[in-house]
């Protein structure tokens, strides 16, 4: 039995994260368009084997950066071949205006006037060759007569391991993960902070009421928006600082305070934003939310979001400094008995102020991201945040009773409902489900918490 609670205290939350991919995984596994450079030389490979020189070869796909590619790679296979390559990129009434500009054409019909070859095939992706003006060319366009269209050939896949799908869950966790750790230093040192949603939305008010009124708006620097997204961040470390001063100070529960706290923080974004969004923010503002480190080819995707990246840097810094620190072995006592803490001579005031004035600045920080990701500061943000970030770091494993936890668990616990979520969307669950759901997995949480003290 004692094996047992050892082998859930330490590896529950990977075993339960991996289960649920697996499950997750088995229920999304369903045919899936082929795409980008595989696609194209598929379709490409399929058009050159049933259609020889000479001859064109309309491509037909969206005005997105992943169908120009996806047409240009397409282009370049065919015309090595001796095809010629027509390409229409834009919507159905472009790709119509070009059909009838080819039946109207006698060139594009027989051949035979010596200007053009006849059109042999129409190329089109997964979303392009469902459009309705190719579902018959024949009958629309009689003129063209019989002509076949090819689109990438599908293959099986679980929807949630495509990549696209893993890069939003990545990128959904990102502002929770963040605020996360603040929380578990928190949780740790044996307090709660419920205020970190509000202080996300006065944040990401407050910086851009800044860059709106004193920074230029729109044409505002980069130094500017960096200096008004720290006065954003501070000010919220400083209301953690508040926070903290009154949990100590007066003995007040934390959970008081930091509610109050709340109320405080989200009345005050509200009053600077007059109740209104504020998006008149520079365009580079959404290079935190929206950018990417781009591998290969841009166009295609493939890369890891900035924000990923930032969340990642400071679970590893918060790592060190909760499991290599000083600082970090006084979190752990303090929570663990703060009273044994004080005899032992460890300065139980300043170890709990830090911890909430951490919590403070990432949800600043938090709210950065979320205001660069819209591109504009919201008093709405942040709404039900406090209560995802709870539950990330207790499903992760930390004590609510304080004295133990990891910022590894947290992350664990972010991701997990992180994937939970997404599994749900992806089955199209209700909503009010998930919540029922979601509020579940973190009572199980504690019910496991509880069961491993035993």
């Amino acid at each position: 039995m004692r094996g047992i609670v050892h082998f859930v205290s330490q590896y529950g939350t990977i075993v339960a994260l991996l289960a649920l991919c697996v499950a997750i995984s088995v229920l999304t596994f369903r045919e899936q368009p082929l795409e980008g450079d595989a696609g194209a030389m598929q379709v490409a490979g399929r058009v050159i084997q049933e259609h020889a020189a000479p001859g064109r070869v309309l491509v037909v796909v969206r005005a997105t950066a992943e169908d120009g590619a996806f047409a240009d790679r397409v282009r370049q296979e065919l015309t090595a071949s001796g095809l010629e390559v027509t390409t229409v990129q834009g919507d159905p009434v472009e790709a119509r205006q070009a059909l009838a500009r080819l039946a109207e054409s006698k060139a594009a019909v027989t051949g035979n006037d010596g200007q053009a070859p006849p059109l042999r095939a129409i190329v089109a992706n997964f979303a392009s060759a469902r459009w309705p003006v190719l579902a018959d060319v024949g009958r629309a366009f009689p003129t063209l007569g019989s002509v076949p269209v090819y689109q990438p050939k599908p293959y099986r896949w679980p929807t949630f391991l495509k990549y696209g799908n893993l890069l939003n869950v990545a990128n959904q966790i990102a502002v929770i993960a963040i605020l996360a750790v603040g929380m578990t230093f928190v949780i740790v040192a044996g307090g709660i902070d419920l205020s970190v949603g509000s202080l996300i939305a006065l944040s990401s008010v407050v910086a851009a009421r800044l860059v709106r009124d004193y920074g230029g708006g729109a044409d505002g620097s980069n130094a500017t928006l960096f200096l008004d997204s720290l006065a954003g961040i501070t000010l919220c470390g400083l209301l953690g600082l508040l926070s903290g001063a009154l949990i100590i100070g007066m003995q007040i529960p934390p959970f008081i305070v930091t509610l109050s706290m709340m109320m405080v923080a989200s009345g005050a974004a509200f009053l600077l934003a007059n109740g209104n969004s504020i998006p008149e923010l520079p365009a580079r503002f959404t290079s935190l939310g929206r950018g990417m480190l781009h591998f290969g080819d841009a166009r295609l995707g493939w890369g890891i979001p900035y924000a990923v990246l930032l969340t990642l840097a400071i679970y590893l810094v918060a790592h060190l400094a909760l499991s290599r620190t000083v600082w970090g072995r006084h979190v752990y006592a303090v929570g663990d008995n703060p009273r044994a803490a004080w005899l032992s001579g460890i300065p139980v005031s300043r170890v709990v102020l830090s911890t909430y004035v951490l919590s403070g600045l990432l949800a600043g920080l938090g709210g950065i991201v979320v205001g660069s990701t819209y591109q504009s500061g919201d008093p709405r943000y942040g709404a039900m945040y406090e209560l995802y970030v709870i539950a990330a770091v207790v499903v992760g494993g930390t004590s609510l009773s304080g004295g133990r936890g990891t910022v590894f668990g947290t992350l664990v616990g972010a991701l997990i409902s992180g994937v939970i979520n997404n599994g749900m969307n992806l089955m199209q669950i209700n909503p009010y489900v998930q919540k029922i759901i979601l509020g579940l997995v973190i009572l199980g949480a504690v019910a496991l918490d509880r069961f491993k003290k035993r």
